[in-house]
């Protein structure tokens, strides 16, 4: 266990190293813990704390900067925010699409980092179906999900149809099947094909195929913005491999999904620090996520992906009212 002491003067080195990017130094570390303290017991307290793997010595520098254990003991312990000093606008209920869409936005911009937000889950159910002919053999699926998300797909059948066709069977699949998931009413047409005339069984048979395509695809998206702003990171501009390893991250989005499903088991803020664990895939990485729901159930996450040396308390504020203001624009949607 750290003394009261040892604390204020680890709580008083990340915060400096937070707010400068350098290493802190005893001096540095003398005149910002307030402590009338001699150097060198500032010294021998920075060794204790290198002891416990808290902090480190870069070797071009004497002073030291907060390891991945000092950070979590920093923001599990001593990270104080203060609630209600950020403003933010308004998000507006909207198609949650373009609520994702702008809440990724607004983390970005309020963070100055990296927002992002995974789309809420859902089963791949449509609420209204429509078909519009194209060209010959070539139609448009439009499906509406039950929240208001559109999809559309476009699809080549073996016949032709006239569009008093398309409409007959667009009817038929709004009256029978709304409601249901797509592989609900992929089985219950199986079953019920010999009430069809055949070439609109057909027709319904490649519809619900491209529907449940475009509705899979849907899921799990990831919504990013703000990558750009890491080029404005020393800790990433100084360092290519940093940034490529950062941008190789955001393309691939399975280990930041990964991370997001757990962040969503929880309640509440959490934070990943990089190095700690597998879970954030390296060193020079942190992320602020938080769940959000819609009518109470958690549906998905969002957070902010920024540098290690990130201001905590700041990020915090931000995702926790960020998830806030989708769970009310998602909820509050007519």
């Amino acid at each position: 266990m750290l003394d009261d002491r040892s604390k204020l003067l680890l709580k008083a080195l990340v915060e400096r190293y937070i707010a400068d990017g350098q290493p802190v130094g005893s001096r540095t570390l003398s005149q910002a813990s307030g402590l009338d303290l001699s150097p060198a017991t500032i010294r021998n307290v920075m060794a204790d704390l290198e002891g416990l793997g808290l902090i480190a010595s870069p070797h071009t520098s004497a002073g030291r900067v907060p390891t991945a254990k000092g950070y979590r003991l920093f923001v599990d312990t001593m990270l104080t925010v203060q609630r209600g000093q950020l403003m933010t606008p308004e998000l507006m209920p909207e198609q949650p699409q373009k609520v994702i869409a702008n809440a990724a936005h607004l983390l970005s911009n309020l963070s100055q980092f990296v927002g992002v937000v995974m789309a809420p889950r859902r089963a791949s159910v449509f609420r209204h179906i429509e078909f519009l002919r194209l060209s010959e053999r070539r139609f448009l699926v439009i499906i509406v999900s039950p929240e208001g998300d559109v999809q559309n797909r476009v699809i080549f059948t073996d016949a032709d149809y006239s569009q008093s066709q398309l409409v007959e069977a667009a009817n038929f699949l709004n009256a029978h099947y709304s409601g249901l998931t797509m592989e609900q009413v992929r089985e219950r047409l199986k079953s019920e094909v010999d009430q069809l005339r055949g070439e609109i069984a057909d027709l319904m048979q490649a519809a619900v195929s491209a529907g449940t395509e475009a509705m899979t695809q849907s899921q799990d998206e990831v919504v990013f913005s703000g990558e750009r702003n890491l080029l404005a990171v020393s800790d990433f501009s100084s360092d290519m491999g940093h940034l490529r390893r950062a941008f190789d991250l955001f393309e691939q989005k399975t280990q930041i999904l990964r991370l997001l499903d757990i962040s969503s088991k929880a309640e509440g803020v959490r934070i990943f620090i990089g190095g700690e664990s597998h879970v954030v895939p390296f060193e020079e990485l942190s992320v602020v996520s938080a769940p959000y729901a819609v009518d109470g159930q958690v549906v998905g996450t969002l957070g902010v992906i920024g540098p290690t040396r990130m201001p905590y308390d700041k990020m915090i504020q931000i995702v926790d009212i960020t998830s806030r203001l989708v769970s009310n624009a998602l909820s509050h949607r007519k």
